[in-house]
């Protein structure tokens, strides 16, 4: 049993990670809710595809019959991980997606003896949303053993997604958290700033408190210490910093309708020359208690073209024979060196 199933294909990133698994030789099958939708994109790519929806348990199970491997990309994955994963459980499914979001982690890491019971791996987060940091937090932990400080930031040069900045707004008025001393503790949404040089001099990043790293860098690396930045765009950084004052309004049905509705003006996500003429840049410093410091960053490929790179990626080295049972982590499954070996991906180190 080696098939692997796309659920969510039809969607904006689901054509993406589509297409870039097919240019990797991997032939997945085509899933999602709607036939109708699913049956034009099989019969251009000349792929199998299969219709359920995550409302209907049996459905679901009967989807993922005969396939070893799940690729999720049908978000918010707050909501569809959980009725997907319990069917992987149940079928011995391997299963993968593009989380990015610190609950989404922990509610996995919560199922992780249930998997290895099962022989399940459950690896969420094969995106740019923590893949390119996972690494590197990696790379930092091996240059300085004893740190037990983690600070990750990101800077993308390209557009957002719709789906991204809806999960956004949803997020705002709840804030997010920050990782001390091995635990978990709540902070509001732009919390602080700091200065980060990602190669072009120093720029202003948001203190990001909803990144995956909270979680899977802690758990890839051990650091009980850990933050998390990101460069964001004005409008989007404005809401954060003022959810600081005003939180809850914005947690209003008034007002999530009518930042949702601004959204829904927005394409799908950046065409094909924006995503052409994207980048990112992951930077992150580690430290000790004895005042050793390491820096170093990532340069890649923009964000969603990334995410799709490594979401194939993942994908045949999982049907490669990569999997271990239970919760696992980018990193942790395939080594800090993992993402260096992708094109147009370069690592810096600053000494």
């Amino acid at each position: 049993m080696n098939s692997f199933l796309i659920y969510g294909a039809t969607g904006y990133t689901g054509g993406l990670v589509v297409r870039e698994a097919l240019r990797q030789g991997l032939r997945p099958i085509l899933g999602g809710r709607s036939a109708a939708k699913l049956q034009p994109l099989a019969s251009e790519l000349g792929l199998e595809y299969r219709a359920f929806d995550l409302a209907n348990p049996a459905a679901i199970r009967d989807g993922l019959a005969g396939v070893s491997l799940l690729l999720n990309l049908s978000g918010p994955f707050k909501r569809t991980a959980g009725p997907l994963v319990d069917a992987c459980l149940t079928t011995r499914t391997h299963y993968l997606d593009l989380a990015g979001e610190v609950p989404e982690f922990e509610a996995l890491v919560a199922r992780d003896a249930a998997a290895q019971a099962a022989g399940v791996m459950l690896l969420p987060g094969v995106g740019f949303g923590v893949v390119p940091t996972d690494c590197l937090a990696a790379h930092l932990k091996s240059r300085l053993p004893g740190a037990t400080r983690l600070t990750l930031a990101f800077q993308t040069v390209g557009g957002v997604s719709r789906g991204t900045a809806e999960t956004v707004i949803e997020d705002l008025p709840k804030g997010g958290v920050v990782r001390r001393n091995g635990r978990l503790y709540h902070v509001p949404a732009g919390w602080k700033s700091r200065r980060v040089d990602f190669g072009s001099g120093l720029v202003t990043a948001l203190y990001n408190p909803w990144r995956g790293d909270l979680s899977t860098a802690y758990h890839s690396t051990g650091i009980p210490n850990i933050e998390t930045y990101a460069v964001i765009p004005p409008p989007m950084n404005m809401l954060m910093r003022a959810s600081r004052f005003i939180g809850p309004l914005f947690g209003t049905s008034f007002m999530q309708k009518l930042l949702k509705q601004q959204v829904q003006n927005q394409p799908d996500g950046p065409n094909d020359a924006e995503r052409a003429a994207g980048s990112t840049v992951a930077w992150g410093e580690a430290s000790d208690e004895r005042g050793g410091r390491v820096w170093a960053s990532i340069a890649g490929p923009e964000a969603y073209d990334f995410s799709a790179l490594t979401a194939a990626a993942i994908a045949g080295q999982v049907l490669g024979g990569a999997a271990r049972p239970g919760f696992q982590t980018p990193a942790r499954l395939l080594g800090a060196t993992f993402v260096l070996g992708l094109p147009g991906v370069k690592l810096s180190d600053v000494f």
